[in-house]
């Protein structure tokens, strides 16, 4: 049992207790969904790039171009 955190009632609170347990199933819903993200990533490590991280990529590759172009 919780009890609440004023201490005048002396006993379990029931309202804080259910507040209580509605964070621990939240936090538990919040661990799942970051399991479930997990899953996915090693599933498919190319599912989680961003689509900043391709645009990011693709001016590398357009520089390495430039790269090329200059040396030749």
């Amino acid at each position: 049992r919780i009890h609440c955190q004023c201490k005048q009632c002396g006993r379990s609170c029931k309202r804080e207790n259910v507040r209580m347990r509605e964070r621990e199933r939240e936090r538990e819903r919040e661990r799942e969904r970051e399991r479930e993200r997990e899953r996915e990533r090693e599933r498919d490590p190319n599912h989680f790039v961003t689509h900043r991280e391709r645009e990011r990529e693709r001016e590398r590759e357009r520089e390495r171009e430039r790269e090329r172009e200059r040396e030749r």
